[in-house]
């Protein structure tokens, strides 16, 4: 998939494509139907399909001390859209002029005159240009005046009426209901990074972890997690199954967030890997404990209730 951080001087190549526009921030199933439409389209029109995203993510431009909130860091996004089928992705950056362009001035100068779009498609909640004035109604109007065609796809949800939001899975991360925001997603979330050189205490109470931190997105609720992990890199590239604490450690009395992943029957050096640890099943609040032998006996337990998780995920 190609990558356009611009949308001055685009090239040819880049351009003339069905675009979906979105923060599309975890690419759940809401998100999913829009690029599956805007791929619809382009087959038919024989043109690439492509996705328009900004970054940082406007919330985050406009609220930079805000709590981190993304689902997904920008690598991880850009990788479930490919996965999805998107032949480029637009990442524009979004600054004090791209906040400042008007609802017009955005179709004139990025859709029309930047990337060339012969095609738009958009979720049924879609708002536009400096403070948020242009509406779907404007875009199809100005669609009509541009050339481009416009389409709308309607809300996505399931049978309880609830529409598939990023704020729902959030919601369901903070509560560690992991597989309610599977169903959303329609995947595991996971958590990506690399491994870091940590201060090795695991392996000397009998359970190395790979440590890896959250780069920027939610944290979901602090506990103890049935995980699967890949290994996207090195020697041991490969996926595993593990048991992973993610918190504050609060008997070794840390302050910092980390993701501190055992793996199972797995002795290799993954230091400097690349992982990408999807939460399977949430076993229990993170807790501090009187000491090490309280501890170890309780990740024992804790590996034991992971590995029946990994084995019975419809459970």
């Amino acid at each position: 998939m190609r990558i356009i951080r611009h949308y001055k001087d685009v090239p040819d190549a880049a351009r003339g494509a069905v675009v979906a526009i979105g923060n599309f921030d975890g690419v759940h199933r809401g998100h999913q139907a829009v690029i599956g439409q805007a791929r619809a389209l382009a087959a038919d029109m024989g043109v690439p399909v492509a996705v328009l995203v900004f970054e940082p993510h406007p919330r985050q431009y406009f609220a930079p001390d805000a709590p981190f909130f993304r689902l997904s860091s920008f690598r991880a996004k850009v990788g479930l859209l490919a996965e999805n089928g998107v032949d480029i992705t637009y990442a524009l950056p979004f600054d004090k002029h791209m906040a400042s362009l008007t609802a017009p001035e955005f179709v004139s100068d990025v859709l029309v005159k930047g990337l060339g779009a012969v095609h738009v498609v958009v979720g049924y909640d879609f708002c536009f240009g400096k403070g948020r004035a242009g509406d779907i109604t404007a875009l199809r109007y100005m669609g009509d005046m541009e050339g481009f065609g416009v389409t709308v796809v309607s809300a996505q949800g399931e049978g309880d009426g609830e529409v598939f939001s990023s704020t729902r899975v959030r919601e369901a991360l903070s509560e560690g209901r992991v597989e309610d925001a599977a169903r959303l997603l329609g995947r595991p979330w996971f958590i990506e990074g690399r491994v870091l050189d940590g201060d090795k205490r695991g392996r000397t109470i009998g359970f190395p972890t790979a440590n890896v931190q959250l780069d920027g997105v939610v944290p979901p609720k602090f506990g103890v997690y049935a995980v699967e992990v890949e290994i996207e890199d090195g020697p041991h590239k490969g996926t595993y199954k593990g048991v992973a604490n993610l918190g504050k450690r609060p008997t070794f009395n840390k302050e910092d967030v980390l993701l501190e992943v055992n793996l199972f029957d797995f002795a290799g050096d993954i230091y400097g890997a690349h992982l990408r640890v999807s939460l399977m099943g949430f076993i229990r609040a993170e807790q501090k404990f009187d000491g090490l032998d309280a501890l170890k006996a309780q990740i024992a337990a804790d590996a034991d209730t992971a590995r029946s998780i990994l084995a019975n995920p419809a459970a």
